[in-house]
């Protein structure tokens, strides 16, 4: 594709003028979308020539909530989020940063009280049925719709960046706009017929139109998503003009500029009406809501996003001479914090250096890839961990932006706002751990909201393995608040007003749509670890009614751990479960008789599959205090090892269990595994019996010689055939050994110690080995 240096149209593009009285024009001021280059040349332009009213792409529902983007409780980033009232989960994003271009003028002109108008499509037509998927153009309206992922036919910066001989459009970006201290930085605004100087933003609109001349050559677009987004914001530059506005300001992504120029004649305003003409449209709201410098990187598959979020900011906020220097600082700040030694001489030297790559690069001042480069050298002594922190902390960074309490919510999402300032807990982009103490009684109301909010599907906290776990007094949980949570709170907004109503109310519904004992038991626990007592006794009245009509021994394998540790755990949360011991003691007698039958037909994967339900099924009943339940469960263990035609694995790990409890003594468990390894079993059903005793401990081979000269004696008189067969289960099986545990088991058939083990003898053949040497010694240069 080759693009043409200079368009025809070029000035009549940056500016289009109205020709009347005191009509000074129409600033067309192609920007990108978090380009901290745009932002800061569309400030200085602002400032020089003051506009009558600013025009922005963005949804057309944004007018009424745009004056609380200068609260002073607002911090971006942050984004729009509008959805359908009636399908919450239809909602678009339009994410802002303090480096935004369109940020800098909705907050420019609401400090200095000029009207600013959004001129994008409405939602209520974007939002609407059908999807707006059309000729492989993308608006996702699942996370973030808008002006930024609507997919264009071609790269516009990667086109211009190859026509300038760049193979990096981010390179080219930085080095044509990015890097200028002043981007606007033209003399005072020259008027000269309604054409105003508006220093880059002509470049931009004349590449633009160059580019878009060779890819819609008709002028015509092909893609209807984007003809109705385009003829709506020329509808808006028409009525700002119609309302006596004499210096509009258009804000937009470049790539609509020359779309935009022809806004005030009468054939673009006539094919303008008839493109808008009887569209669909649907009942929306629409709010703000924080975002994350995490997602406005590109890398999370953000249309408009940017490389180096963190970066960018930093470039914007710390303009001047000192802008490198001042990011090396940075990054030996959070080495330092991490414990890796970072010298002030090590900032010095690595400012030099940028500075040199830069000048040998041929650049105007050292860019990301530079800084990169040198912090890596330098600072991160070559390896990849401190790059990868300094990537989260820095490049990407970790902000999360806050909105005013003024700022429309759904009821629940309010409510969740109180709760988290009553626990004191503040979303945060970057992963948290939290350790709770529930004994505490702030410790105990985090917990609840979290799991509410778990309940709810909002998952902002995630249960992970700490210094406690579900039994004890303590709870582990990772933090990180996403801004998907937002819409997920919208979409659970009809279940209650408040967190824990909300919650309720999902439980309930869930528990009803519940096929199994084992999804009620869980949605039980779950009521209890949420704290929502009201639920508790419908929850445990349903339990039971379940239990009483069940015969499926898996479904109440699966229903007893939760129940067990509700039972055993539940005074933790001060939480009576006394009503459901008589449901474990009715599910446990039922277990106990129906084992034989349920194990009955099982192929090797049910078998696996039954084999740990019952290992899930005795460690639950161990915590119980009453241990009725586990000796009836023991019984049934018992009648159940008796039986003929039992499949290996589950009757290898009844025998543990039944041995690991002292009820089957040492002589009984070697006779077993006689039995099972003897020659009239099948090879395979003798690993599968290996596997279910051993699971993924191989403490008891390191320990019982016995055992140990057992299988090795079985393993050594296999036939060829069959040792392949089995092998990959028993390889399966030793994997899950820990290290210690296999070098104590081998070393013991290595020395003979295991009755009945006998040590590998090999034999060299001389005369092969001869030859190999020979080889070796050329190999070498030895000489013979």
């Amino acid at each position: 594709m080759s693009i043409s240096t200079r368009s025809p149209a070029a000035d009549s593009l940056a500016v289009t003028a109205l020709n009347g009285a005191g009509f000074s024009g129409i600033r067309l001021c192609g920007i990108r979308h978090h380009g901290p280059g745009s932002a800061r040349a569309l400030r200085e332009l602002l400032h020089r020539d003051p506009a009558d009213i600013v025009l922005i792409e963005g949804p057309a529902e944004a007018d009424g909530i745009a004056a609380l983007a200068v609260d002073p409780e607002m911090q971006p980033p942050v984004a729009l989020l509008g959805h359908v009232l009636d399908h919450p989960e239809r909602a678009a994003f339009y994410p802002f940063a303090s480096f935004s271009p369109e940020w800098v003028a909705l907050t420019w002109a609401l400090q200095h009280g000029v009207p600013v108008r959004f001129i994008d499509l409405p939602l209520r037509y974007s939002l609407a049925p059908p999807p707006p998927v059309q000729q492989g153009v993308l608006v996702d309206a699942g996370t973030s719709a808008g002006p930024h992922l609507v997919r264009r036919p071609i790269d516009p910066l990667g086109e211009l960046s190859r026509a300038a001989g760049y193979d990096d459009p981010e390179r080219w970006w930085e080095d044509v706009l990015e890097h200028r201290e002043s981007l606007a930085a033209a003399a005072t605004p020259q008027h000269d017929g309604g054409v105003i100087d508006l220093g880059p933003f002509v470049a931009i609109a004349e590449a633009m139109t160059a580019v878009r001349a060779v890819v819609e050559p008709t002028g015509v677009l092909a893609d209807p998503v984007e003809a109705r987004r385009e003829a709506h914001m020329r509808t808006g530059i028409r009525a700002a003009v119609s309302d006596g506005f004499q210096r509009v300001v258009v804000v937009c992504g470049a790539w609509h500029v020359p779309a935009l120029a022809d806004c005030l004649t009468p054939i673009s305003a006539r094919r303008d009406k008839a493109v808008l003409r009887a569209l669909p449209k649907v009942k929306v709201a629409i709010t703000w809501v924080p975002w994350t410098h995490r997602r406005l990187a590109s890398a999370t598959g953000y249309g408009a996003g940017v490389t180096a979020p963190g970066w960018y900011h930093h470039l914007f906020t710390h303009a001047g001479p000192d802008v490198i220097a001042r990011w090396f600082t940075e990054v030996a700040r959070v080495l330092r914090a991490a414990d890796y030694p970072t010298s002030a001489a090590d900032v010095v030297e690595a400012v030099r250096l940028a500075d040199a790559l830069a000048a040998l690069r041929g650049r105007p001042l050292p860019g990301f890839s530079e800084v990169d480069d040198v912090a890596r050298a330098v600072l991160g002594g070559g390896t990849d961990t401190p790059m990868r922190l300094i990537s989260r902390e820095l490049v990407v960074g970790a902000q999360i932006g806050r909105v005013p309490t003024a700022t429309p919510m759904v009821p629940l999402a309010r409510n969740l706002l109180n709760e988290q300032r009553r626990c004191r807990l503040k979303p945060a982009a970057g992963v948290r751990s939290l350790e709770l103490d529930l004994r505490k009684s702030l410790d105990l109301q985090r917990s609840q909201l979290l799991h509410r909010l778990l309940v709810l599907d909002v998952s902002w906290g995630i249960p992970s393995e700490g210094r406690g776990s579900t039994g004890t007094f303590r709870e582990t949980w990772q933090l990180r608040w996403e801004p998907e949570l937002d819409v997920r709170l919208i979409e659970r907004a009809a279940l209650g007003t408040t967190v824990e109503a909300a919650a309720s109310a999902a439980l309930s519904q869930d528990a009803l749509a519940a096929d199994t004992i084992g999804e009620l038991t869980s949605l039980l626990e779950a009521s209890l670890l949420a704290g929502l007592h009201d639920a508790v006794p419908g929850m445990v009245a349903l339990v039971a009614e379940r239990a009483a009509i069940a015969d499926d021994v898996a479904r109440l394998l699966e229903a007893l751990p939760p129940l067990a540790r509700t039972v055993r755990y539940g005074d933790v949360r001060s939480t009576d479960a006394t009503s459901l011991e008589s449901v474990v003691h009715s599910i446990v007698g039922r277990i106990a008789a129906g084992l034989a039958m349920a194990c009955s037909g099982l192929d090797n994967d049910g078998a696996r599959q039954f084999a740990r339900l019952l290992r899930n099924g005795q460690s639950a009943l161990a915590l119980l205090t009453d241990r009725r339940q586990l000796a009836a469960f023991h019984s049934g263990l018992t009648a159940l090892v008796e039986g003929n035609r039992l499949p290996g694995h589950v009757q290898g790990l009844a025998t543990r269990l039944l041995a690991d409890s002292q009820l089957m003594d040492s002589d009984v468990v070697e006779r077993r595994w006689s039995r099972a390894l003897s020659r009239g079993i099948e090879p395979s059903e003798s690993a599968a019996f290996v596997e279910g005793f051993l699971g993924s401990s191989g403490a008891v081979l390191a320990h019982d010689p016995q055992l140990l000269g057992l299988l090795d004696r079985w393993l050594s008189s296999l036939p060829g055939d069959s040792f392949a067969e089995v092998l990959p289960l028993l390889r399966r099986t030793f994997g899950g050994f820990d290290t210690a545990e296999r070098r104590v088991i081998g070393e013991r058939v290595r020395t003979g110690e295991a009755p009945g083990t006998r040590r590998g003898r090999f034999e060299l053949d001389s005369e092969r080995s001869a030859a190999a040497l020979i080889t070796v010694g050329h190999l070498l240069g030895i000489s013979r």
